[in-house]
C-alpha cells in the first residue's frame, strides 16, 4: 500500500528582482505643499522554476503627481522561490495566486515605502491586498470569457493582476 504524498510548501529564497525609483521634477517637487495624488498598480505572476521549485513574482508600481507634475515613481518587484510538491494540480494556481502573493508583498510593501522615504518623501504605507479575492475575480472572467465551460483540473490561467 504506497503512501499519499505529504504536500509540501516551503520559502526558498525572497528577494528583491527588480527596484527603481525617479523623482524626474527634483528639487522643485521638494518646494510644493500639496499632497499628492497616489496611483498604485499590482500584479502577480508565476513560473516553475526546476522540480518542486517555482518563482513568484509580485510588481507594485505607485505614481504620486501634484497636477501634471510626477513627485516620483517607484517600481518594486519582489519574488520569491518557492518548493511545491504533493498538491493536487487542479489546486496548484491557487496557491501561486494566492498564498505566494500573500507571502511576497508585505516585502514589497516595505521595499516601497524604504525607497520613497529614501528619496526624501514621507513614506507610502500600501493597504493590505486581498489576493483571495483578485484570484477569485481572474478565474471567473477566465471562466466567462471561455463561455463558461469548466474545465477538468481548474482554470489554466497566467496569474497576472
Amino acid at each position: 500500500m504506497a503512501e499519499a504524498q505529504q504536500p509540501v510548501f516551503s520559502i526558498e529564497k525572497v528577494y528583491v528582482k527588480d527596484l527603481s525609483l525617479e523623482v524626474p521634477n527634483a528639487p522643485q517637487v521638494f518646494l510644493r505643499s500639496e499632497a499628492p495624488q497616489l496611483e498604485v498598480q499590482l500584479a502577480s505572476a508565476s513560473q516553475h522554476v526546476d522540480g518542486a521549485l517555482f518563482e513568484t513574482t509580485v510588481s507594485v508600481t505607485v505614481t504620486a503627481k501634484v497636477g501634471d507634475k510626477t513627485m516620483f515613481l517607484v517600481e518594486a518587484v519582489q519574488a520569491g522561490l518557492f518548493q511545491i510538491a504533493g498538491i493536487p494540480e487542479g489546486e496548484l494556481p491557487a496557491v501561486l495566486g494566492i498564498v505566494c502573493p500573500n507571502v511576497l508583498f508585505p516585502y514589497a510593501r516595505e521595499a516601497i515605502s524604504d525607497t520613497v522615504n529614501r528619496a526624501g518623501f514621507p513614506p507610502v504605507l500600501l493597504a493590505p491586498v486581498n489576493f483571495e479575492a483578485i484570484y477569485q475575480q481572474q478565474v471567473a472572467n477566465a471562466q466567462q470569457a471561455s463561455g463558461g465551460a469548466g474545465q477538468a483540473g481548474g482554470p489554466r490561467i497566467e496569474i497576472a493582476h
